[in-house]
């Protein structure tokens, strides 16, 4: 089943990138007894890959966040993490046993969805995954909430080009495996398409062709769970405007966020189209804006193929998986919702949905759906697909404190 990142089936995080922690020079009101790392200052550490690098896959599970979360080690310890492509630096959280147990210095701020974080500098011993470690250096340090990170669980990490960028990724979403392997290899072959990192956000970038516009740069954002998020003047540039749109919310380090939301018949992406696309557009001097993108693409879209990200080679590979060509899923209900142990949370109300027009509101509970209590393993049940089911349809909903509602399903965007 392709898992989307708000519709499939109701995740618990809706979005969560954050690009480029950029430290800020300190002012006279900042200085203090310690200093702020400036990245320029920061140690970066001498990384290496193991001879038999390519045969250390690193499994993984997509959270409902459709991130991809995994266990590595810093300094000898066991720790979870995200790849996050769309991460300047690594970033750990600063509730992790680890950060707690060290010193953390200023590190300045970061540009985040939702608007800008503070973030601390941590010096590191060993950072290991797969067949590549990493000798000194450091990470950022941050709050890391677990809405941010796509999962029911706080993670402890987010691994960012800085570890990534001099080496090519290999994704297997189907198997649910990657590993990092050198630099100008070709496991596989498929559709290619530019890929650079930004010398300026210091990310992974690439371009696409969506309606009438070349859209430039793209972020390529493996910690992004949606599929494309493009901004407000991109979107008008794509001359698309009369396709019907409705609204969605993401969770980012700084906070949540409100979009429109359409589906597009073709992006293109170097020599791959992938067809039905979700697309989030930004209100103007939202997040893309406020770091000078178009937009970016994230594992919501990866997650149909397999992905090769090699940037040191000025490429990314994309092969179809068993589901590249499903039909977009689209939500019948207009209800966005997270997990709560027993229990569905109404984190928003879609715009011109049928739980709009039935009177939903945020924060409206759900604990039963046609008599069936909310189990354990939600997400992953067939219980869940009530969300996209059949137009006209009804179903039984019963709320956490005892009302008895019906919603028949519809098809509004």
């Amino acid at each position: 089943m392709r898992r989307l990142f708000y519709l499939l089936p109701i995740p618990l995080l809706l979005a969560g990138a954050m690009v480029a922690p950029k430290a800020s020079r300190p002012t006279p009101s900042d200085q203090g007894t310690e200093d702020i790392v400036a990245a320029a200052a920061r140690d970066p550490g001498v990384a290496s890959l193991a001879p038999d690098a390519e045969d250390r896959w690193i499994p993984f599970h997509l959270t409902p966040g459709n991130q991809i979360r995994f266990t590595m080690t810093i300094d000898g310890q066991s720790v979870s993490a995200i790849l996050d492509t769309g991460v300047s630096f690594t970033l750990l959280s600063q509730t992790s046993p680890i950060a707690a147990k060290a010193k953390v210095r200023p590190g300045g701020q970061a540009s985040a969805i939702g608007g800008a974080v503070a973030i601390g500098w941590m010096p590191t011993r060993t950072l290991s995954l797969g067949g590549l470690t990493r000798r000194g250096g450091g990470v950022a340090v941050a709050p890391l909430p677990a809405l941010a990170t796509g999962d029911s669980k706080a993670v402890d990490l987010l691994v960012g080009r800085d570890l990534l960028a001099a080496h090519a990724i290999d994704i297997d979403y189907a198997t649910k495996r990657f590993r990092l392997i050198a630099s100008g290899r070709m496991p596989f072959t498929g559709a290619t398409a530019p890929l650079t990192i930004s010398s300026e956000r210091r990310v992974y970038e690439s371009a696409i062709q969506m309606g009438a516009a070349r859209l430039s740069p793209i972020i390529v954002d493996t910690g992004d769970g949606s599929s494309l998020t493009v901004s407000r003047a991109s979107w008008r540039a794509a001359k698309l405007t009369d396709l019907p749109t409705t609204s969605a919310i993401g969770f980012g380090l700084a906070g949540p966020s409100i979009n429109d939301l359409a589906i597009v018949p073709e992006v293109r992406l170097g020599t791959l189209t992938a067809r039905e696309v979700e697309v989030r557009i930004e209100p103007p001097q939202g997040f893309s804006d406020s770091v000078g993108v178009a937009g970016r693409l994230g594992s919501g879209l990866l997650q149909r193929y397999r992905v090769l990200l090699d940037p040191g080679a000025g490429r990314m590979v994309l092969a179809p998986g068993p589901h590249a060509d499903a039909p977009a899923p689209r939500s019948t209900t207009g209800l966005l919702m997270g997990v709560a142990g027993d229990r569905l949370r109404v984190l928003h109300v879609m715009r011109g949905g049928p739980a709009e027009k039935s009177g939903w509101r945020e924060g409206d509970t759900i604990c039963a759906i046609d008599g069936q209590p909310i189990p354990a393993d939600y997400v992953d049940s067939p219980l869940a697909r009530w969300t996209v089911g059949k137009p006209g349809t009804t179903v039984a909903l019963r709320t956490c404190d005892g009302q008895e509602r019906r919603l028949t399903l519809a098809r509004f965007y």
